[in-house]
């Protein structure tokens, strides 16, 4: 299916820009990725869009292709506990500064999904709220970063199969949270991340 959404191949024509973006904020359970992409300024694909209102399949089909045509990629993962440490939106630009720094050519400019982030190395940037449906490098970012986690949530899923993380990759749902009262945490919890209608002291 043709996707309409009009994303914007790069905001500086004349510069080297990588589109960055997170994946996993909000969950109780998991890393959070961060992934860095480079295109080339004439890509198009007319799946790409916010990973957020794409299809699973469109996503899984979009990850090769981007990886394939993109100039530069890369995705990092920070853990549950250095989320605990550091707290998740610190976890978040510490993961896409990684990501950048991965990138076999050095960008020279940054266009970060959101409205929060440091400055990485000296490379300018530009915070973009609902970035990933903005620019086409952001939404291949927030794909990878996306189908990266959910990746690793199902494997996860295997070791933990109660928590249902295969289906709900971590986030409160219903069934989440009564797992976590019938069997407790694991070691993959994040500690700084408590429900309302859970203990603490069930860490």
């Amino acid at each position: 299916m043709r996707n309409e959404t009009h994303l914007s191949n790069y905001l500086h024509e004349d510069l080297i820009e990588a589109g960055c973006d997170e994946a996993g904020r909000g969950p109780l359970a998991g890393p959070v990725y961060a992934a860095a992409v480079i295109l080339p300024k004439d890509f198009y694909h007319p799946l790409l869009n916010d990973s957020k209102k794409m299809s699973e399949k469109a996503r899984e089909t979009l990850r090769p292709i981007i990886e394939k045509e993109a100039l530069a990629w890369a995705v990092v993962e920070v853990s549950a506990e250095e989320i605990d440490t550091i707290n998740i939106l610190n976890a978040s630009i510490a993961g896409m500064q990684r990501a950048v720094r991965k990138l076999k050519i050095k960008p020279e400019f940054l266009l970060i999904d959101g409205n929060r982030f440091k400055p990485c190395d000296d490379i300018p940037h530009q915070c973009i709220v609902k970035g990933d449906a903005t620019y086409a490098s952001i939404a291949a970012a927030s794909v990878l970063a996306k189908t990266y986690r959910d990746e690793h949530m199902r494997k996860l899923a295997e070791e933990f199969p109660q928590y249902g993380w295969d289906r709900n990759m971590g986030y409160p749902t219903k069934e989440h949270i009564d797992a976590i009262i019938a069997h407790g945490y694991t070691p993959h919890h994040r500690k700084s991340f408590h429900v309302k209608q859970l203990e603490p002291t069930l860490f």
